[in-house]
């Protein structure tokens, strides 16, 4: 028997046999010299490569049944005007083979995206090399393994999945995924998650080594990868399987059910969501509403190109029908959407906000600052958000607030994009709830200036504790000291708490302390009454708050006090 350790990024256990995806044949790139008459053949190549790659995405489409914003997404990235003009600029100026450049400009790319400090943005990386390096495979003639030869119900094992291959998940029934490589915002991980497969990632390369067929137990609780278990390693995953199964089904009783502690204490719990598609799952687990949707990807990825072939932002009725569907979705449901929050990098950079690379992006212009540097894309997002208010429940909310200045311009814009719209006869809620982002540690200090211009407040404690703290929680190095619990980010946290309840509007957690049931309970008693979290955790935690009182809530803040 032997036993590997990775990361845990989508919860469960699984059992079957090991399948193992050969390593794709190591790619090659030559690079040649070409004449400048050469450019022409060389660029239709590529074309044909890609348009083979976006008629394999179309195909792919047509098998899948949920989850499309993904593969929709690929099919616009290679249609992406800015990558391809300059692509195209690059091959004329440098006169090389398009292999060569393409390889090049891709990596140029997702560099520029794993170095922005952003954990969704560094993910998206790993989606340029996937798409445009199925064109590249293309051109250079590399077939990876098919993966119609996967069996179905085994745990299955690679170096890396990407998302265009990772729909093996749903159609393979897979009863779990180990990869050597891969993030928890990766979108392989993310569908792992919606299919509920057990998927453990960052495991040593020795997998790749063992053989098909081989017993597999992949706990990706304790993210564990244990290969030809012994007999009594067999009957205690039996016994944990069905206890995993005894309380799921206790958990679905939850969904249903409100929020509230043993005493009667309500709370509000609901969903951060990306896309149309995890709304309707939030639904599903029982939301209330919810309290983030991130509108990064819908800009990032849908660049639409202007008649004169350069780049815009997303345009107002692209904006407008995805923010209508996600509030019809949710009916009379409360639905916060926050405005754009992505830093200076080459997938937003367009017409409309000419953002240059940033030596640090997370400390740049990113979030409300790019907003309102660029203030006619903002409004235009506004005017979108406020089209679709009349069907449903709208609040909208700034991100990465600083200034009580800040929240004053960008409500100034708000109420220019109201103007209009009224202007135009267009039907809007103009009462809609305008809401920040406290995230920074100077909006914990000074949540008292910002709360006189806010209508709600909602914690980011991931940024929150990143900022406070100088501590990058992607880095290896300093992983240990990132802590949300540390008194500095507790004592902001509580700050926020009490200016919002002196000033006598709604406050709420939206980062990841909000969803892992120890955290929840702390900033329970720490007075916040509505969180907001994956999906899959709202069960959890409302379980958890149907076992306590307040007093006891409060005894565990006291006891991080001392």
């Amino acid at each position: 028997m032997d036993l590997f350790f990775g990361a845990a990024v989508s919860p469960g256990i699984g059992r079957g046999m090991a399948f193992v995806i050969p390593d794709q044949a190591q790619r090659i790139v030559p690079q040649t010299p070409i004449a400048a008459e050469q450019v022409e053949a060389e660029w239709l190549r590529y074309q044909a490569a890609r348009d083979s790659v976006s008629s394999q995405i179309k195909l792919q489409l047509e098998q899948i049944q949920s989850n499309k914003e993904i593969f929709e997404t690929y099919a616009l990235m290679l249609e992406d005007p800015v990558f391809n003009q300059e692509l195209g600029d690059y091959l004329r100026e440098r006169l090389f083979n398009v292999e060569f450049i393409l390889s090049a400009k891709m990596e140029e790319y997702a560099q520029r995206l794993r170095d922005s400090g952003n954990e969704y943005l560094a993910a998206r990386g790993q989606d340029i090399t996937d798409i445009y390096g199925r064109v590249l495979n293309e051109l250079l003639n590399i077939h990876p393994f098919d993966l119609e030869k996967i069996p179905e119900g085994v745990v299955l094992i690679a170096q890396s999945l990407n998302a265009s291959e990772a729909m093996v998940i749903s159609k393979k029934r897979l009863s779990g995924l180990a990869l050597v490589e891969g993030g928890a915002s990766s979108h392989v991980a993310i569908l792992a998650r919606s299919y509920g497969v057990p998927a453990v990632f960052g495991l040593p390369k020795e997998i790749k080594q063992i053989p098909n067929s081989e017993r597999i137990i992949l706990d990706a609780d304790s993210a564990e990868l244990i290969v030809d278990p012994d007999a009594g390693t067999v009957l205690d995953y039996q016994k944990k399987v069905e206890q995993i199964a005894e309380r799921k089904k206790a958990l679905l009783l939850f969904r249903s059910k409100p929020a509230q502690t043993k005493d009667g204490e309500r709370f509000h719990l609901y969903a951060n969501i990306g896309t149309v598609e995890e709304a309707k799952i939030a639904l599903e687990e029982g939301a209330e509403g919810i309290g983030l949707f991130r509108t990064e990807f819908l800009f990032m990825n849908e660049l639409n190109c202007a008649s004169d072939g350069a780049a815009r932002a997303v345009s107002e009725d692209a904006q407008y029908e995805a923010y209508k569907e996600v509030l019809q979705t949710m009916g009379d449901r409360p639905v916060t959407i926050r405005t754009l929050d992505a830093g200076g990098d080459k997938l937003l950079k367009m017409v409309d906000a000419p953002v240059e690379a940033e030596k640090n992006p997370l400390m740049g212009l990113r979030a409300i600052r790019m907003s309102l540097q660029y203030p006619q894309m903002f409004k235009t997002q506004l005017r979108a958000l406020y089209r679709a208010s009349v069907y449903g429940n709208l609040r909208i909310m700034f991100p990465l607030i600083t200034s009580k200045e800040q929240v004053e311009l960008a409500r100034a814009i708000a109420s220019q994009a109201r103007d209009e719209l009224e202007d135009e006869g267009i039907k809007f809620k103009r009462d809609v709830p305008i809401g920040i982002m406290v995230e920074t540690a100077a909006a914990g200090i000074i949540a008292d200036c910002l709360a006189e211009v806010s209508d709600f407040f909602s914690i980011g404690t991931n940024d929150l504790a990143q900022y406070t703290l100088g501590v990058d929680r992607e880095n290896t190095n300093v992983a240990d000291l990132f802590d949300e619990f540390h008194l500095a980010v507790l004592r902001l946290i509580q700050n926020t708490i009490d200016a919002a309840q002196r000033q006598g509007i709604a406050v709420s957690v939206c980062g990841e302390m909000a969803g892992r049931v120890d955290s929840a309970m702390l900033l329970a008693g720490m007075g916040i009454r509505s969180l907001s979290m994956s999906a899959s955790q709202i069960s959890l935690v409302k379980e958890k708050l149907s076992t306590i009182t307040v007093k006891e809530l409060e005894a565990i803040l006291d006891g991080k006090r001392k």
